[in-house]
């Protein structure tokens, strides 16, 4: 680099500034990650748990939506929606084979390291309400639900 070009460069965030936002709302969504939403406890099973031993499961924590891993890596999920449309009207014929048949495969998830924002548009964009969130290893480590993201919400909304 030549004298002449490097007194021509220009840092780029030398005139930052930091961005002005209308509400606590809005700064939360753009600047806290998915960490700040609450994404523990949730479920898991294998994905050669039996049907209804995943169903037994998810009805006696209370949850719609055990997520499917095999040695801390989401390989998909079983939600109420699958137990719906692919399980109910063939139950006692299916009932004890894998839920690896049924369950919803390569699910849309995220990363703890992902904005607020984020977790609200991929559950708007991609219909789901309950995504997967891996930590930067590509490793299980929670799951986003519309209770906890209407938590996160309830907890930055300024009524004033």
């Amino acid at each position: 680099m030549t004298d002449s070009s490097f007194d021509q460069f220009e840092d780029p965030l030398e005139n930052y500034e930091t961005p002005a936002y209308e509400d606590e709302l809005e700064r939360a969504l753009s600047e806290e990650t998915v960490l700040a939403i609450q994404s523990k406890p949730f479920a898991s099973v294998a994905p050669d748990t039996l049907i209804h031993v995943a169903i037994e499961k998810l009805a006696s924590l209370g949850v719609a939506c055990p997520l499917i891993e095999e040695e801390g890596t989401l390989v998909g999920v079983f939600s109420d929606r699958d137990v719906l449309d692919k399980v109910a009207l063939e139950y006692e014929a299916i009932r004890d084979r894998p839920v690896s048949e049924v369950m919803t495969v390569d699910p849309i998830y995220l990363y703890e390291t992902d904005s607020a924002a984020a977790a609200l548009s991929v559950m708007a964009v991609s219909g789901y309400r309950h995504v997967p969130m891996l930590d930067v290893e590509d490793k299980l480590a929670g799951i986003i639900s519309p209770q906890r993201v209407t938590a996160f919400l309830q907890e930055h909304y300024d009524t004033e």
